[in-house]
């Protein structure tokens, strides 16, 4: 291997390590354009004290409550409370799975995320897991199943759903059908414009940050700006 090739290799090692202890971060969006912040948890947070996370410059917390038909997050109840006791704006999200019905996974959902005065829209997670970006479900089957739990969550809750995406699951499944919903976008490589004509809400745009307050099996926090003022933002969704 010749000298360059070494230091090429020397400097993406380096890079990668960087990147994988918090200390690099691809995206670091203007605070001026995007003023309002907020993180995304679940139990791999383990332990959170949301008095002291609510003080570190964030203004909302997605909490996830459910996976799948049966799935619950064991620090759910606890950190959902816990968090409304503060001035953060809260929200629930539920991972969905390509192996069950839309009918199993609003009924576990709402089984175990109450109505609350002020919270954010519930949220769906619509991404690839397993070995499903290899071996994608018929999309026309999947959006049937997503329809029935979006339809039911709004019913529920008297208000649209937000869509949590990744550019692959948005292009695949989402893209063209799904205009009316507000979309929550995971970038954390590169800045989102827009997913084809539809402009996102939320994006998450790092998941190494490292905040004070928390203590789990995952010392990093997801990082998310609003797409929009601190004003649109207190109006948004009441």
């Amino acid at each position: 291997m010749s000298l360059l090739a070494i230091a090429v290799a020397s400097i993406c090692c380096s890079v990668a390590l960087l990147y994988y202890f918090g200390v690099l971060k691809y995206n670091n969006p203007s605070l001026t354009q995007y003023p309002v912040r907020g993180v995304d948890v679940s139990s791999y947070q383990g332990d959170i004290n949301w008095e002291i996370l609510s003080q570190q410059s964030i203004a909302f917390a997605f909490i996830k409550a459910t996976e799948g038909s049966s799935s619950v997050d064991r620090c759910f109840e606890i950190n959902f409370n816990n968090a409304l006791q503060t001035d953060l704006r809260v929200g629930a999200y539920h991972f969905f799975s390509f192996d069950s019905s839309g009918e199993t996974q609003a009924d576990n959902f709402i089984a175990n995320v109450p109505k609350a005065r002020a919270t954010l829209p519930p949220v769906v997670d619509f991404e690839f897991y397993a070995d499903k970006k290899k071996n994608p479900p018929n999309p026309y089957n999947l959006r049937e199943e997503l329809n029935i739990l979006l339809n039911r969550l709004e019913n529920r809750y008297e208000v649209k759903p937000i869509i949590y995406a990744t550019k692959e699951s948005y292009n695949l499944y989402l893209s063209g059908y799904y205009d009316g919903y507000d979309i929550w976008v995971r970038s954390v490589f590169t800045a989102p414009k827009s997913f084809e004509n539809q402009s996102w809400t939320f994006w998450q745009y790092t998941n190494r940050e490292r905040l004070d307050g928390y203590k789990g099996t995952e010392r990093y926090i997801d990082m998310n700006v609003f797409n929009g003022t601190a004003d649109e933002f207190s109006n948004y969704a009441k």
